[in-house]
């Protein structure tokens, strides 16, 4: 589940029909500058440059080109719609304008995604000539393992095949790796094992570093925390078969961590990279954990499950408390959260929680200049005391039926060092329907802003 051959990229050809990407405000130029049947043909068939809109030059041959608007969109998304709209048979080629070249092959690679394990596309994307883009197609590639892994259906993706990939990954960069699973898993992390213990596929947590070559000891350190629930009924707080529907999609902060960390690796940050993925899944049973158990935590705080339908936040305080007990200079952790932040901000907007000021300026710069967009939500210490429990140290829910991305967010600063740089993700990590870019089904989200930060975090030393 690592990789799809992107085999409609194409570094030579014989022959590539040129694709001219235009926007409004440049269109008059553009049109004097084509042959004057060109011209006469588009401004007959009322081409204005509108994003999406593409029209095929006809010649004397069947098709000479193609023109695609791009209005006033910056982000790859322009892009999206080529693959599936251009003729199959031929290479096409990108013509420079007023675009980013790097942005428009990843938008195109994006729009080419299908998922493939069980059925064979209608039709192939078709051949795009991109020499020297190596950058766009090694993102491109990280988020079509992110979609993958999202996209795979839960009895393909367990616990075990999830650590799987995430060891996969890791052996291939040459990167330290390790299983936890057992008894070893109970005792190092027994929030993990409490949200597995209910389902007959064991639990798992798989631990790996990674060094840029190069990375000195000077260099900082970066850990990743991954939310891998597999499959999530919602345990003895069940789910409604509604609410259950897309819970294979559970595991999209770990494939989105597994997403960044092939995308540091492949372009061989000088960095210390650390990255802890809870592999699990919720189900129900005589073994599953049930509302109001206390559960010890590795950072030695008692939680009573106030619902087993929170138990992301479970499997992310044992992740959180290793990692940062570590003291990385940077700590980020994502995860299907709650709906709570698809209420507040909707599918597209993953909600950004931070304890740094600067980390939280530097990681919503970065997603604006990627087109990869978030926002943040305060971790209001006003809410901390509706986690209290009379029974233990804290609640895994709020007691009130307000503001659960916050409460869940404050949950787990519990088990984060104060003076450790933190950002929690709270993401979506799925298309309701197809956009140009972005096909339905599992999205990952992040990718390119996360990136993008710590390629600027780690050149200007900035937090």
């Amino acid at each position: 589940m690592l990789d799809q051959a992107l085999d409609f990229i194409v570094s030579s050809a014989d022959r590539a029909r040129p694709v001219f990407a235009v926007r409004p405000d440049a269109l008059e130029t553009f049109l004097a500058a084509r042959p004057s049947a060109q011209a006469a043909f588009l401004r007959q068939g009322g081409f204005c440059a509108k994003p999406q809109e593409l029209v095929l030059l006809p010649g004397n041959d069947g098709v000479a080109g193609a023109v695609l608007g791009l209005g006033d969109d910056r982000s790859p998304n322009a892009f999206g719609g080529l693959a599936a709209r251009l003729p199959e048979g031929e290479a096409w080629s990108l013509q420079p304008g007023d675009y980013d070249p790097g942005a428009a092959v990843l938008g195109y690679c994006l729009g080419a995604y299908s998922y493939r394990a069980f059925r064979t596309p209608e039709r192939k994307p078709a051949h795009l000539l991109a020499p020297g883009q190596g950058q766009a197609l090694s993102l491109a590639a990280a988020m079509w393992m992110v979609r993958d892994l999202i996209n795979a259906p839960a009895n393909v993706l367990g616990p075990a095949e999830l650590a799987d990939a995430a060891m996969g990954l890791a052996a291939r960069h040459g990167a330290r790796a390790e299983r936890v699973t057992g008894a070893e898993l109970d005792a190092q992390y027994p929030t993990v094992a409490a949200v597995g213990r209910g389902s007959a596929r064991a639990p798992e947590v798989v631990i790996f570093h990674w060094s840029g070559s190069g990375a000195g000891e000077e260099a900082r350190t970066v850990s990743l925390c991954g939310k891998g629930v597999c499959f999530d009924t919602g345990g003895y707080d069940l789910k409604p078969s509604a609410g259950m529907l897309r819970m294979k999609k559970d595991m999209g902060g770990a494939a989105i961590a597994l997403g960044i960390a092939r995308a540091i690796m492949e372009a061989d940050l000088p960095i210390h990279l650390s990255v802890r993925i809870g592999c699990v899944e919720n189900s129900v049973s005589g073994h599953a954990m049930r509302p109001l158990d206390v559960i010890r935590t590795r950072r030695g705080l008692n939680v009573e499950v106030g619902n087993t339908d929170a138990e992301g936040r479970l499997v992310l305080c044992d992740l959180l408390a290793d990692a940062s007990d570590a003291r990385p200079d940077l700590l980020l952790d994502f995860a299907t959260l709650t709906g709570a932040a698809r209420v507040a901000l909707g599918p597209d907007l993953p909600a950004l929680f931070c304890n740094d000021e600067d980390f939280a300026a530097a990681l919503l710069k970065a997603g604006e200049a990627a087109h990869d967009p978030l926002w943040r939500l305060p971790l209001w210490r006003g809410y901390r005391s509706w986690l209290n429990s009379p029974v233990a140290d804290l609640n895994n829910v709020s007691t009130k039926p307000m503001a659960g991305a916050i409460t869940a967010a404050l949950f787990l600063e519990r088990f984060v060092a104060a003076e450790v740089a933190w950002a929690h993700f709270d993401v979506y990590a799925w298309n309701d329907s197809t956009q140009p870019g972005r096909p339905e089904g599992g999205e990952a989200q992040l990718v390119r802003a996360v990136y993008t930060a710590l390629i600027g975090l780690t050149a200007l030393n900035a937090v």
